[in-house]
């Protein structure tokens, strides 16, 4: 009977203590809530009340083990029956039986509050957790069947990147070397596949030249180079790789990279480069000119029918497409004055070269229309905000040529003044529309052999290569440069869409 007296007087004072854990869970204080913030962080993140309950129920079990020992054993040595003795027993049955309830409404109430009570928000680090064995599944809904429209309505420029730089990052937390490797060499491996097998699909190679490009920027961003963390948030220097340096994928990338755009651009210009003969040169917009031809040369024939026939409409359309594309699949802004650039180097180049080979285009009408033309793109670069994008002089040479076409050729400061203006055109190029050039109606005089020659000594001193036609095949270098993420790694979320259900965002 005493050592039952003990164990409620034990009982007891447990109650009152599980009583007080749980009035102070109840008022979850800022202790409380910086611990669960800590823990979380280091991705300890276990919910206090489930582990105050489970602490509940094992004390619970443990008592009612114990107790049903003791309550054998004092049962063992009472030889006689006493009803003194059964009196006290039931009283402390019923003070058991009373503790055994109170346990009870406890462990109800705790849970009951865990159920309804608000939880501390859960703090993310920007992690995203995989399994090795998850690799193929992560390359193939993220890269191989992803298809950019569905991604970019409503969503951060280059989310599938990020999302691919936060599993690198868990990799890097769990310290495992080949963990990372082999997930690098998946995602590269992925990228490739997915641009072979789109090499002539312009959406798909401009949204892997943007992720490819934004999942670089990453690994210099979260590299810990003080170069790439200058510009970075105290938080965003917290999210830096802490075990591997990543430099050597870095080059890989980039040498990707610029393989997609070369492609990139090659796709661009076979979507554009038939339009720009019949557009920028055969195509008469200017009123009046319409119908006037230089003497001597008949009308070509043509499969294409007039209402079918290319316009400069039908350039400034492709282009605006092509823009539109790049900035929906959120292609860095220098990437896409690049971009344009070589474009507007293609266009001009094109059309020179035409105007090179054919006598009938090289007249005073033609060179206004050509003029024309130019301006029209020049407001084109001007209404995309891309004026610094430095396309417009690579039509210097065609402007040049166009005012060549326009200007007296008669007089000794005319070719003073021609040799002074057309510094993008080698001499042999001047030359060319000079003797190619012919008179629109009968009362224009054809320039002079002897014009001809006097722009020609007075052009002996350049040194220059004598080129006539020009390259269209000739590409800029491109250069790829470090813009940090604003995006904040721990907020980001994966849309359903990209049926990445079985990753876990830490």
């Amino acid at each position: 009977i005493e050592g039952l007296n003990l164990k409620v007087e034990h009982l007891s004072q447990d109650i009152n203590h599980l009583q007080k854990l749980f009035r102070e869970e109840n008022d979850i204080n800022d202790g409380i809530r910086l611990e669960v913030s800590r823990l979380t962080s280091e991705n300890l993140v276990i919910p206090d009340l489930k582990q105050q309950v489970s602490e509940l129920e094992n004390q619970k079990l443990d008592l009612e083990n114990r107790l049903q020992e003791q309550t054998e054993k004092l049962k063992g040595k009472v030889p006689l029956w006493s009803p003194d003795l059964e009196e006290k027993l039931d009283m402390k049955d019923r003070i058991i039986k009373k503790l055994e309830d109170q346990i009870k409404t406890l462990t109800k109430t705790i849970e009951k509050a865990e159920a309804h009570a608000p939880t501390v928000p859960k703090e993310y680090v920007g992690m995203m957790e995989y399994k090795k064995e998850d690799e193929e599944r992560i390359i193939q809904n993220l890269i191989l069947d992803l298809k950019p429209r569905g991604v970019v309505v409503n969503m951060i420029p280059g989310l599938p990147a990020h999302i691919l730089f936060m599993c690198v990052r868990y990799a890097d937390y769990l310290n495992d070397a080949d963990m990372l490797k082999s997930f690098m060499n998946v995602t590269i491996d992925g990228i490739k596949q997915v641009v072979k097998e789109h090499s002539e699909d312009f959406e798909m190679l401009s949204f892997w030249l943007s992720n490819t490009y934004y999942f670089l920027n990453c690994l210099k961003q979260y590299s810990g180079e003080e170069e790439f963390t200058k510009l970075n948030t105290p938080r965003q220097n917290k999210n830096c790789l802490k075990h591997f340096d990543l430099s050597e994928y870095r080059q890989i990338l980039s040498d990707l990279a610029i393989r997609i755009y070369h492609q990139f651009i090659v796709v661009m210009e076979n979507n554009i480069q038939y339009m720009i003969v019949p557009g920028m040169l055969e195509y008469e917009s200017l009123q009046g000119i319409s119908g006037l031809k230089p003497t001597g040369f008949r009308k070509r024939s043509s499969s294409i029918d007039d209402t079918d026939t290319y316009t400069m409409t039908s350039i400034l359309q492709q282009l605006s497409y092509f823009y539109s594309t790049m900035c929906q699949n959120g292609l860095d802004t220098e990437l896409l004055k690049q971009a344009v650039k070589q474009l507007f180097y293609l266009i001009g180049a094109v059309t020179l070269n035409s105007l090179f080979l054919r006598k009938d285009m090289c007249s005073c009408r033609k060179g206004m229309q050509i003029r024309c033309n130019i301006s029209y793109l020049e407001e084109w670069l001007k209404d995309k905000n891309l004026q610094s994008s430095n396309a417009k002089e690579t039509l210097e040479p065609l402007s040049q040529a166009a005012w060549l076409l326009q200007v007296k050729k008669i007089t000794d400061d005319d070719a003073k003044e021609i040799c002074e203006h057309c510094t993008s055109l080698s001499t042999v190029q001047i030359v060319k529309i000079l003797n190619s050039y012919t008179p629109i109606d009968d009362f224009e005089k054809r320039v002079t052999p002897s014009f001809v020659r006097k722009v020609q000594t007075m052009l002996n001193n350049r040194e220059e290569v004598p080129q006539l036609m020009l390259d269209t095949k000739y590409l800029f270098q491109v250069t790829f440069p470090f813009t940090p993420s604003p995006h904040a790694l721990e907020l980001i979320q994966v849309p359903s869409s990209f049926k990445l259900g079985f990753l876990t965002r830490v």
